[in-house]
């Protein structure tokens, strides 16, 4: 990798790790394009009852182990989960939910992993934390996709039983840029192996892992292709040392790691895949991965909705129910109706991932993006409802002698999930550009300017032929018709809603191509907005299907009121879209970059600066 590569080889090394192909269809991607392919997603699959009934039967025990032999503010005083506790998460097989049952795992679909989290998650998140960062994105789900039948046989049963796995990406100068990775694996003279070198930052369970998958450079080289590649790496090789457990605002129980790995060897049937596939394997990895930190946000959004119940009905204020009173009622709705939007994109999305029928890497992403956001302002309400009790730490409330309700843990739990797996800023542009794939296809020498004059004279041909068929089909559909969807009762009128929207969308992004062509890649407050809107899209879409499915006047009210909402977010980012301040907020930030306002600093004191002196 380069050591301090341009924009365009940064640009080029994650271009070349997408994947670029679509084999199968996709709701997400055709919602982008004005298709709404509503029968992409309904009606939903059916739940196996053998997998329902292996999954239910999971949950009670995890349940009963939870209440029965975990401390949650035992975790949080001491910041570390128990050794006994990670023991009992073993000794019930919840390392292995997602790993099949003939290497020794559980083999739980992902709906029921989902569950699994969501309560895992409620009793306290470092729990949930560690068993997602140990199947989600640990050495399971690469082995899973990637690895070679020895490889599955040598470690599936292990990992599903006794041995805990992390993934080393990151490092200290590399966040969501992998050109400038600096770890090696410099493969050994007599071909048997590889030497890896370098430091890896935040691998979650790093500083408890037996083993780990490590993304590493191999340099190019006669009989070495090169590029980032997978290694397992178990963590009692010579020269792994967990430098520093790291600390942070929230998930205070989670064994996170700052690893360094000086010469370690791994052996040539350790790589995963093949050399320069790394990014790949990372990638393809997350698209049902990122379905893990979905669950969790959906689990504290049904908790919060328990909490504000009680606590709306308990507290009275003013001769009533604080709940009864509008500002808190509005509150409590939004929260209510935000856990089953949350819930039911979800759901929709991870029947999919278990019947295989779809691809759902832009509909995996729009999960994680829109239930770490959502998650985090259904936090913030919950805090404000419950008020001065919502800011007490858990441990102060039960000193008091009431009930310990950690609002405020959650709270600091909840914020990460906004950063990692892809901080909200990345996941806007990974979909953004998923979701103008086609015309990359069609017009992308002429938008990039790549290429000579005949060549972009015989691409302008082929996307003329291409627009001329598409955008007529923009102009009309199913949501101007009053009788579309009628099978969904008095949902249809949000699904005719998202039918045109998903059209309007479509078109808003042909105009911004338009205008600004390659540049538009910049215009990252705008493509923001488009992926938040297609993501709402998505909500709205899920909430109707799910209503449906579980058939109820109860979920179709939920499901109203959250379409409602919704739909209010819809329009005010279309109205965003053209009507905006960006330019003059970049041109502000380049200023302040400058130094041009450090005046406005005046009359602080940096206690980080003083230590950093002394």
């Amino acid at each position: 990798m380069a050591s301090n590569p341009t924009y365009e080889q940064s640009k080029q090394v994650a271009e070349a790790s997408r994947e670029a192909e679509w084999r199968l269809p996709s709701f997400g991607k055709e919602l982008f394009l004005g298709d709404f392919r509503l029968d992409l997603i309904h009606p939903q699959p059916k739940l196996d009852p053998e997998s329902v009934e292996r999954g239910e039967a999971f949950l009670r025990r995890l349940r009963a182990f939870l209440t029965e032999r975990v401390d949650p503010l035992q975790i949080e005083a001491e910041a570390r989960i128990p050794d006994d506790v990670i023991q009992g998460l073993k000794d019930l097989g919840a390392l292995g939910m997602k790993i099949p049952a003939e290497y020794g795992g559980l083999g739980l679909s992902q709906v029921y992993y989902n569950k699994a989290l969501a309560l895992a998650g409620t009793w306290h998140s470092s729990i949930s934390t560690l068993l997602s960062a140990h199947q989600s994105i640990g050495l399971p789900e690469p082995l899973r996709h990637f690895g070679s039948e020895a490889q599955k046989r040598e470690w599936l049963p292990k990992l599903a039983s006794d041995h805990v796995s992390a993934f080393l990406l990151t490092e200290p100068d590399v966040g969501s840029d992998p050109a400038r990775m600096s770890c090696t694996a410099v493969p050994t003279e007599d071909g048997t192996g590889y030497r890896i070198n370098g430091v890896k930052l935040w691998a979650t369970n790093g500083a408890i892992a037996d083993v780990v998958v490590v993304m590493a450079v191999v340099p190019k080289s006669e009989g070495h292709r090169g590029g980032i590649t997978a290694f397992i790496c178990p963590c009692d090789r010579e020269g792994v040392t967990i430098e520093h457990r790291n600390a942070f605002m929230g998930l205070r129980g989670i064994e996170n790691s700052a690893t360094v790995l000086e010469d370690v060897f791994v052996p040539e049937e350790n790589l995963i895949g093949r050399e320069g596939e790394g990014l790949k394997i990372a990638l393809t990895t997350l698209n049902t991965g990122r379905l893990a930190l979905p669950a969790i946000c959906v689990g504290v959004g049904k908790w919060a909705t328990k909490v504000v119940r009680e606590w709306g009905n308990e507290r009275v204020q003013w001769g009533q129910p604080v709940g009864k009173h509008d500002a808190v009622a509005q509150k409590i709705a939004f929260i209510a109706a935000s856990a089953f939007g949350l819930e039911a994109m979800l759901d929709v999305a991870s029947r999919l991932a278990d019947e295989k029928r779809a691809d759902i890497r832009i509909e995996a992403a729009i999960a994680k993006l829109y239930a770490s956001e959502m998650g985090w302002k259904i936090t913030d309400e919950l805090v404000q409802v419950r008020g001065g009790r919502g800011y007490e730490t858990a441990d102060s409330l039960e000193a008091r002698g009431e009930r310990g309700v950690p609002v405020e843990q959650v709270m600091r739990d909840m914020r990460i999930n906004r950063i990692f797996e892809g901080s909200t800023e990345i996941m806007h542009l990974l979909i953004a550009r998923e979701a103008v794939d086609q015309h990359l296809e069609v017009a992308g020498e002429i938008l990039e300017g790549d290429g000579d004059l005949r060549q972009k004279a015989g691409v302008a041909v082929q996307a003329a032929k291409f627009y001329a068929r598409w955008l007529p089909q923009l102009a009309v559909g199913e949501g101007q018709k009053p009788g579309a969807f009628d099978e969904f009762g008095e949902l249809a009128t949000h699904l005719r809603f998202a039918e045109r929207s998903s059209r309007k969308l479509a078109r808003s992004t042909f105009y911004a191509m338009s205008r600004w062509q390659a540049k538009l890649e910049k215009r990252q407050a705008f493509l923001g907005r488009i992926v938040d809107i297609g993501a709402e899209l998505f909500a709205i879409s899920s909430a109707c299907v799910y209503a449906r499915t579980l058939g109820t006047q109860e979920a179709s009210e939920l499901a109203d009121v959250f379409c409602q909402q919704s739909r209010r977010r819809v329009d005010d980012l279309f109205g965003a879209l053209w009507a905006n301040d960006d330019d003059a907020n970049h041109a502000l930030a380049l200023r302040v970059l400058d130094g041009a306002h450090t005046w406005i600093e005046d009359g602080i004191a940096d206690p980080a600066e003083a230590r950093a002196r002394d």
